[in-house]
């Protein structure tokens, strides 16, 4: 089980650090922004830092998840020990908790 989940959360990863990179490219890119207040080049330049913050918290959470399955602890929830369902594993792949803890988190 250990290689495919590997090998998905590495490909997950170098997609985070490629969209990381290229999102850098762009905030790094010169833009005229205009008059201020309601200017697009504003508004493109302050969805492309939103964006980038997430893709930061994805590259983070990724090296999270393959940190935990290199110690053995993927698959574990943070908050029972109890094992997280695969089925859950397989469509949330960097969730730390198990169904029933996420949710009452929720609550």
């Amino acid at each position: 089980m250990c290689d495919p989940v590997k090998k998905k959360l590495q490909d997950e990863l170098q997609s985070a650090l490629k969209e990381l990179e290229q999102l850098d490219s762009r905030l790094q890119q010169k833009a005229d922004y205009g008059p201020g207040k309601g200017d697009p080049a504003i508004y493109e330049w302050e969805l492309t830092l939103a964006l980038r913050q997430q893709a930061q918290a994805k590259v983070e959470t990724t090296r999270q998840a393959l940190q935990r399955l290199e110690e053995g602890r993927y698959g574990i929830c943070e908050r029972c020990s109890e094992a997280i369902n695969p089925e859950r594993l397989e469509a949330l792949p960097l969730t730390t908790l198990c169904i029933k803890c996420a949710r009452s988190q929720r609550r």
